[in-house]
């Protein structure tokens, strides 16, 4: 097996550092090209002295000096590693000629272009990002199927997905059950949640997560992304997309076939077996990591998830069924109340109603072009930000 060489967006984050943490497994076959993080300068210093990659990029202008000074500090030769920076970095380490594989786990919208650039080039895409697909699905995977490339899901989920449906036939199949954990707030009381905090809201149950996709895991809106990316990942209609609530996180995803057949793929609560799989398909690699002790786990449970309680669940599913520019409309809403709330500007409870108020407010155009779902995406968060600053919550 030829090495594969890998530009990673979002390094920093829980799934750039489990990307990591798998190419130390298996140095002989996977190398870093490039790493592009946020503002966590000293993480990145770590990853580039471990991995010498080819490419470093940042967010800010600010921070290339400072990074440039910490590799200096660490050994002589590291501070001659390129650094860029901003939108223009991002896609320059989605494009790095020696990288024939771009590992996307950048939170939010902001990767769009630089993944759009990586596709049209050629290059295989392990997408973490849900919001890409759910700003612009069809566009992505127009791209995508026009250069050949099948997109690797990092999710669990479209994971699971994609092994239960090894061999299978799209027609095959009758509907897609997406698992969720119903995070931190599955058995509070409805009444109580105007009055968690982020610091609550931040306690995951199960995973350990960055901070935006953990809140979107507390109001279920994370469930929400994932059948829309569902829907364009695997062709299927949006109301053959269904949700359980399973708290113990073993089943991550199960598959019904047409002949009433239920497909399920289980395995232990660990990213870096999504990662791996992406990484090597089709094929597998053994890796030392626990296995699945179902005696131990003792029960599987499944619920419905309660709409009221949970109401941005229906709202991701309303803008699947509306289509065109509202799924990025509703995304960037929440990005934006999700925000406000770790800002504790707004309650809890708040951000599904910003959320609504904002795809009430949007006529949804088709999506021919990038700048219409770019175009809409900024709408979005202009008007969002207006509900905030105009005091009506």
């Amino acid at each position: 097996m030829e090495i594969k060489r890998i530009s990673i967006l979002g390094s920093t984050g829980s799934i750039g550092s489990n990307t990591l943490r798998v190419v130390d497994e298996f140095r002989d076959d996977l190398q870093v090209e490039a790493l592009a993080a946020g503002r966590n300068l000293a993480l990145l210093t770590e990853q580039a002295v471990r991995f010498h990659p080819s490419l470093l990029c940042v967010e800010h202008r600010s921070d290339v000096d400072r990074l440039h000074d910490m590799l200096k500090n660490r050994r002589s030769n590291f501070h001659k590693i390129p650094i860029v920076w901003g939108m223009d970095g991002l896609k320059q380490a989605a494009t790095i000629p020696e990288a024939d594989t771009v590992l996307c786990a950048v939170s939010g919208a902001s990767a769009l272009v630089p993944v759009l650039e990586a596709l049209r080039l050629g290059k295989q895409l392990a997408l973490a990002t849900k919001e890409i697909l759910v700003m612009a699905g069809e566009l992505v995977m127009r791209t995508a199927a026009l250069h050949k490339l099948e997109i690797m899901p990092i999710d669990s989920e479209h994971n699971a997905i994609l092994q239960c449906l090894r061999g299978e036939q799209r027609s095959s199949i009758r509907r897609i059950i997406l698992t969720a954990s119903g995070g931190p707030f599955l058995h509070l009381p409805m009444e109580q949640l105007s009055k968690v905090t982020p610091e609550v809201a931040l306690r995951h149950p199960t995973w350990k997560m960055g901070k935006k996709i953990t809140i979107d895991s507390a109001t279920l809106m994370n469930k929400g992304l994932e059948v829309i990316e569902a829907h364009w990942l695997f062709g299927i209609p949006g109301e053959e997309v269904e949700v359980l609530i399973h708290p113990q996180s073993a089943v991550h995803s199960l598959v019904e076939m047409v002949d009433g057949s239920v497909i399920a793929q289980l395995g232990i609560a660990d990213m870096r077996n999504a990662i791996q799989y992406a990484l090597f398909h089709p094929h597998r690699r053994r890796n030392e990591r626990p296995s699945l002790d179902l005696c131990h786990m003792g029960k599987l449970e499944f619920l419905a998830p309660d709409g009221k309680k949970f109401p941005c669940l229906e709202l991701a599913y309303e803008a699947m069924r509306v289509g065109g520019t509202m799924p990025a409309v509703m995304n960037a809403a929440n990005e934006t109340a999700v925000r406000a709330f770790l800002e504790e500007r707004i309650r809890f409870t708040e951000i599904a109603r910003i959320i609504r108020i904002t795809m009430e407010k949007h006529a949804a155009k088709t999506i021919h072009f990038l700048e219409t779902a770019l175009e809409a995406d900024t709408w979005a968060r202009v008007t969002a930000a207006g509900q905030l600053n105009s005091h009506v919550f």
